[in-house]
């Protein structure tokens, strides 16, 4: 079948698909035509892919989209079931899509490498998602987003948002923290 096809059944991208067969990282047998057209071989059941460990990773950024949480987490199951891929693992997390240091996301990445099944890319980063697909794919990891959508004008509006209220927070955390150590010093300067 033709690499499209296939890349389609299996619910990633055409250009991560692409790529696995540049990097000669597919998780399955494929040929290049003299035209260029990638074909790629069904596999028997007892593939690589089929193999794989599931995990599904959803996040929100604020404890007021919980229900979202929730949300996010059945359709996910949902896509699984439909696939017939049994899940190992679910992990719900809320926090910033911004913040590099969010604890559920890390233990996914000290897992062994598996099927990472998300909603949308922006559920796993912000920013950057690209390079952490390519990075995630040569450590073996599969990486299947469910709505792979083009960033319209609104995504990259919501994106400077993001950037600008991370920024602010911070800094007034900086300013908050510094009235802060003023006011303890007040306190323990001993009156003359």
């Amino acid at each position: 079948m033709k690499l499209s096809t296939w890349a389609k059944k299996q619910g990633i991208s055409y250009m991560t698909a692409w790529r696995w067969c540049n990097a000669n990282k597919m998780p399955c047998p494929f040929e290049k035509t003299d035209s260029g057209t990638y074909l790629v071989y069904e596999q028997p059941s007892e593939s690589k892919s089929e193999n794989l460990k599931n995990y599904i990773y959803c996040r929100v950024s604020s404890y007021q989209k919980k229900d979202d949480l929730k949300r996010q987490l059945e359709r996910c199951e949902a896509f699984c079931v439909s696939n017939g891929w049994s899940i190992e693992k679910s992990f719900k997390e809320v926090a910033s899509g911004m913040n590099d240091n969010r604890k559920l996301l890390n233990e996914v990445f000290n897992l062994e490498p598996g099927r990472l099944i998300i909603e949308h890319k922006d559920r796993l980063t912000r920013f950057g998602f690209n390079y952490l697909e390519i990075l995630m794919t040569k450590l073996g990891w599969q990486v299947v987003v469910i709505n792979r959508e083009k960033e319209d004008e609104s995504d990259l509006m919501k994106d400077m948002i993001s950037i600008i209220t991370s920024f602010c927070c911070r800094l007034y955390g900086l300013r908050r923290a510094q009235s802060k150590i003023k006011e303890i010093k007040k306190c323990v300067e001993p009156v003359e």
